[in-house]
């Protein structure tokens, strides 16, 4: 059995596993740069004392199904023109959340080559944070 997938061979399938153990546990990114993730009920711990902004960046379809109380809705689509939201204090960290993980993580390996280190993603996401029970609300429209 080959193991070669869009030209990846088993090299590059045990460095992704590692990658994916490295960021389930809060490693340092390959570039020194802080943790790139975070676990979702660390997420919601520091979101909910205030000591993280929690971004939501689904799209506003997904907003209407519920969100985390007084997380910024910053849909993907719309990033570019609201960058300037983002704080840019390293001191103020900024926790991405999709649905699942994958959209806030390729956002963050973005933000991070413009120099947002403090930005991490939330593993899990909202489908994860539902499944929990935990609380939501429905954004105004």
């Amino acid at each position: 059995m080959q193991l070669r997938s869009g030209g990846i061979g088993r090299r590059g399938l045990v460095m992704s596993a590692f990658s994916l153990f490295a960021v389930e546990f809060g490693q340092a990114a390959p570039d020194g740069q802080a943790p790139l993730a975070v676990s979702l009920d660390a997420a919601r711990e520091a979101h909910e004392r205030g000591e993280a902004l929690l971004i939501d960046i689904r799209e506003p379809d997904e907003h209407a199904r519920g969100v985390a109380a007084g997380a910024l809705l910053l849909p993907m689509s719309q990033l570019r023109q609201r960058l300037a939201e983002i704080p840019v204090d390293p001191g103020r960290p900024v926790l991405l959340i999709c649905n699942t993980q994958n959209r806030s993580a390729a956002t963050l390996r973005a933000l991070r080559q413009h120099g947002y280190a403090h930005v991490r993603f939330v593993n899990g996401g909202m489908s994860e944070w539902v499944r929990r029970g935990w609380p939501v609300v429905v954004p105004p429209r």
